[in-house]
């Protein structure tokens, strides 16, 4: 593998302006392959924007993302999606009505070759429906693989946001507070989730929760006002002064 190659991710002075605001300010960062990556920040530092950007939920004004040496800038989310980037959100996305097996599959449905024939009932596709039923028996709800979603706890909720995401192979996966709302027990088996997730996908992480997170994570950048204050190795990065100053409150 050549060093043009090693790179699973790179924003390249990325800006974004809401009218006379600018969220994030030429934020460039580089994140290896198989790299845990965690982004952290006081509310309304820029961390969600950033991820809208990376995803394309929202373009860049300014700057550039690069996905394995792809540039991805322009692309809608599903061509994104289609690349090898995945993402959960803060606020689950899920259809409660469908059941976890349903919502599952329909992740899937969009990352089919052939256009999705909306006509035909969902069971045609008897092939992303085994495919969902595995990645539920992997986050370890396969037994309620038939039940709608609004009949979960929230903590299951996570768990079918993180098998839709992980349905897909991602090659890079972006995480928005994972851990958010969950009890101990709950955030105990999410992290032990994303721990076991392989290496060949590239982890990014926004969490608030940052005794567990810093369990999961190898480098941490920094975000303050949309501005990248601090960047590198996990320890050096709790360290810094500026860490203690903008994030930590000391």
């Amino acid at each position: 593998m050549t060093a043009a190659t090693t790179h699973a991710l790179e924003v390249v002075d990325l800006k974004k302006a809401f009218g006379g605001l600018t969220v994030t300010h030429n934020v460039s960062l580089t994140v290896r392959a198989g790299e845990r990556r965690l982004i952290i920040g006081p509310n309304g530092a820029g961390k969600t924007t950033l991820f809208n950007q990376i995803s394309g939920d929202l373009r860049p004004s300014s700057g550039r993302i690069k996905l394995f040496d792809r540039d991805i800038t322009q692309l809608p989310p599903y061509k994104r999606a289609h690349c090898g980037l995945s993402r959960t959100y803060q606020i689950i996305t899920l259809f409660p009505g469908d059941t976890l097996e349903h919502n599952v599959t329909l992740g899937l449905l969009g990352l089919r070759p052939a256009r999705w024939q909306m006509w035909r009932p969902i069971g045609f596709y008897s092939d992303l429906a085994t495919e969902a039923r595995r990645t539920l028996d992997a986050v370890g709800l396969l037994h309620l693989a038939a039940h709608p979603v609004s009949d979960i706890a929230y903590g299951e909720k996570r768990r079918v946001e993180l098998a839709v995401a992980l349905a897909q192979r991602p090659r890079v996966l972006l995480l928005d507070e994972p851990l958010a709302g969950l009890s101990n027990t709950e955030r105990s088996t999410v992290k032990a989730l994303i721990a076991s997730i392989s290496r060949d996908t590239t982890l990014i992480m926004i969490e608030h929760d940052m005794d567990t997170a810093l369990d999961l994570a190898e480098t941490v950048t920094l975000l303050d006002y949309g501005r990248v204050i601090v960047d590198g190795e996990r320890d050096a990065v709790i360290a810094d002064e500026r860490t203690r100053e903008v994030y930590l409150g000391v």
